[in-house]
């Protein structure tokens, strides 16, 4: 018999709150958690353990775990072991993406991607690496460590990490008692702030300066900031708690704990209240005083959550939250409510009993509204017996309406079923309706892939109609890397899997094959891969250059073509670079475009290697006409006549060269001779400007040099001396 919801339920003042034991953990080895730092990923993802090593521990022999972060589900199953840099671990932390951040005293910060090792590395800078890290403090998408001289680093994003010092504190005091962090999506300032308890007031820094809030009830340590950011809590040395506002200007109330003892955590139960737990006693504070007492045995870890808190004990994984009012309305004792009372019709009717009619008949005003609140209480109930119970409810007040639209129905359905498979213990996440909203099912499915979880994620995938081919890469990456089956075999079984998803990409799996040694195997892979915008990068990353040149030929991408290249001529010498291209038309003339437009000296070269002494001449021939100097021009088109006459055949364009360089000379020393200008001019402006000057004689030899017909000599010299009109 499946208990009634309310089992458990702990009143406190007008509401309720309920701890519900999620698990029993089943750790690998024996746990002693008060040895430990606890992080938990955000949306009952994943814990996080590592030895505390500012505790000290009776020695028992070699500890296999010393250097390392352990992970497990919520149900205390192992999942893996991040080996440790050297130096102490001053923080561990998770973001949403369930990325796990270890911080070393020496500033070494390791964010590892996956369960399988995967980790980037940076470092905090060189204050953190002298002055070492104190502590650190983690929000979604980023953390602030503390120096052990009270200076404060930001990072205020994991894939762009930039450490930034934030401002100095205010006050003269050496100790630090405690503090928060104000992330940027809850600040007024919109970046990234500290709350610092120092002497018995605090300071809000960021990383431009450092505030007194002029408070006098401290010294606070323990300080937090409530999920929505509008309120915080301040827990003093004396033990009393004082709820302010978050911009420090009201105080909300105080509460006395009765006791000096420090605690372990001071944080909020979602927005509702606040949790404070030390050694074996866990209390919760309600906004008007009234407080709920938990002992444990042994240390307790708290982990927050949107909507919640869970609590690992040596023993157990806990989830404690406050029970939502529509859930209190439907399963008080003696409710009255139209959902209550369209859940006993359910009773009713598998009873065969008309009073299952009589209670429709009761409510049929309130109908629609009970059965929105049975949907709604459905998901917020943790038991499947009690969802479905619910869900039946509104059903059954579904079908005596006339128009009621199924979507919330549906939806909600189908997301209690998943919650439902990945609350398994085998899956161990502590997922709750608002949680996956939050989380959204894709991200949720790239956690089981991260697990591992292929098949389970593959259900939901196809449950919740979403794409699977990621789901299948990972899985195909992962049998790279771990199989020790041969190339041959390994490659079969991939594809034979991959084949199912049209225009599934193989260029992932190929690329982890090329990264994990098994060259042949990623060729192998790749020939599947039917894009070749996907092949050809991974091919040159493989140095088959010559393969990933055929493969952009084949594409007819010109795009894609120059980009290869591009990329060969940056890695050979040009002789090598021609051979590679001048048996394949289509590159070549790619080639020969690509120095068109950029450079004379490729184009010029790539002519001269083809063998096309005219086309190469031309170039250095429409080089030399851009050149300032005069000498130079003339050095230049020397050249190209040279290339010219060297060549077998003959050209057109050799004597027009010639007579180019031959004017060129002229001009020189007319300009020496007369003091004029003549480099540039044409031959009929250099004879022009000779008849200007009186130079008749040397007129006629540029004439006859350079065989000028008579008439346009005629031409020339009347439109230099024109004949005056008549009266």
């Amino acid at each position: 018999m499946v208990p009634n919801p309310t089992l458990g339920w702990e009143r406190l003042l007008d509401v309720f709150y309920r701890k519900r034991t999620e698990y029993s953990l089943l750790w690998t080895d024996k746990i002693e958690l008060s040895d430990y730092v606890v992080a938990g990923a955000p949306f009952g993802g994943a814990l996080a353990l590592v030895r505390d090593n500012s505790k000290p521990l009776a020695y028992r022999g070699p500890d296999p775990n010393q250097r390392t972060v352990q992970v497990f589900t919520n149900a205390g199953e192992a999942i893996c072991s991040m080996p440790l840099d050297k130096g102490s671990v001053r923080g561990i932390g998770w973001s949403d993406e369930e990325e796990l951040i270890v911080v070393n005293e020496d500033g070494i910060v390791r964010i590892f991607s996956d369960f399988q090792g995967t980790f980037r590395q940076f470092s905090l800078g060189k204050e953190a690496e002298d002055k070492k890290v104190l502590e650190c403090k983690f929000w979604n998408v980023g953390f602030v460590a503390r120096l052990r001289n009270n200076k404060f680093i930001l990072i205020s994003r994991y894939d762009e990490p930039r450490p930034r010092l934030m401002a100095d504190i205010l006050s003269i005091a050496t100790e630090v008692h405690g503090w928060t962090i104000i992330p940027p999506t809850l600040s007024l300032s919109r970046h990234a702030e500290v709350v610092v308890g120092v002497d018995n007031t605090v300071n809000l820094i960021d990383y431009v300066e450092s505030q007194d809030k002029f408070l006098q009830e401290g010294p606070f340590t323990h300080i937090a900031l409530s999920p929505n950011g509008s309120l915080m809590v301040l827990f003093t040395s004396y033990g009393k708690i004082y709820v302010i506002s978050s911009d420090f200007q009201k105080k909300y109330s105080e509460y006395d704990t009765g006791t000096l003892e420090s605690p372990s955590q001071v944080i909020w139960c979602s927005n509702d209240c606040i949790v404070v737990a030390w050694e074996t006693e866990l209390r919760i504070i309600g906004p008007g005083g009234g407080t709920l007492s938990f002992f444990y045995d042994s240390h307790v870890a708290l982990i927050p959550e949107s909507d919640g808190i869970r609590i690992i004990s040596n023993d157990r994984c806990e989830f404690l939250a406050k029970v939502p009012e529509i859930t209190t309305d439907i399963f008080r004792i003696g409710s009255t409510s139209a959902p209550a009372i369209l859940l006993d019709a359910v009773d009713q009717l598998e009873m065969q009993s008309p009073k299952a009619d009589d209670n429709i008949q009761l409510i049929k005003s309130n109908l629609n509204e009970a059965v929105d609140s049975c949907i709604k209480a459905a998901s917020f109930e943790p038991e499947p017996y009690w969802q479905k119970r619910l869900l039946k409810a509104a059903l059954l007040g579904k079908s005596v309406l006339e128009l009621y639209p199924s979507d919330e129905f549906v939806e909600t359905s189908s997301i209690l079923r998943v919650l439902n498979a990945v609350r398994h213990y085998e899956i161990g996440m502590v997922l709750t309706y608002e949680q996956f909203i939050r989380l959204t099912p894709e991200r949720l499915i790239d956690r089981l892939i991260n697990r591992q979880r292929y098949q389970l994620a593959l259900t939901i995938s196809d449950y919740l109609h979403l794409p699977s081919d990621k789901i299948y890469i990972r899985w195909s990456c992962a049998k790279v890397k771990l199989s020790i089956e041969d190339d041959q075999a390994v490659c079969k079984l991939i594809v034979n899997k991959l084949k199912i998803i049209p225009g599934i990409s193989y260029e992932e799996t190929a690329r982890a094959a090329y990264e994990e040694g098994r060259t042949k195997l990623a060729t192998q892979l790749l020939n599947y891969e039917t894009r070749a915008g996907r092949q050809v990068p991974l091919l040159l990353d493989m140095e088959e250059d010559e393969t990933a040149l055929n493969k952009s030929i084949q594409s007819g991408d010109p795009d894609l073509i120059n980009y290869v290249l591009l990329h060969l001529k940056g890695k050979y010498s040009l002789a090598q670079f021609f051979r590679i291209v001048n048996d394949k038309p289509l590159a070549s003339s790619v080639v020969e475009e690509l120095a068109k437009n950029e450079s004379s000296e490729l184009l010029k070269d790539y002519y001269y290697q083809d063998d096309r002494r005219a086309e190469s001449s031309l170039v250095i021939y429409k080089d030399a006409l851009l050149l300032d100097e005069v000498q130079d021009r003339i050095d230049k088109l020397k050249l190209a006549m040279k290339i010219y006459q060297d060549s077998k055949q003959l050209y057109s364009d050799s004597k027009s060269m010639e007579d180019h360089v031959r004017l060129y000379e002229l001009q020189v020393g007319y300009e020496k001779d007369y003091n004029q200008a003549f480099v540039g001019l044409t031959v009929s402006e250099t004879i022009k400007k000779l008849f200007g000057i009186n130079q008749t004689s040397q007129a006629q030899k540029l004439k006859n040099e350079f065989k000028i017909p008579d008439k346009m000599f005629i031409y020339l010299k009347e439109g230099a001396y024109p004949v005056p009109k008549k009266a």
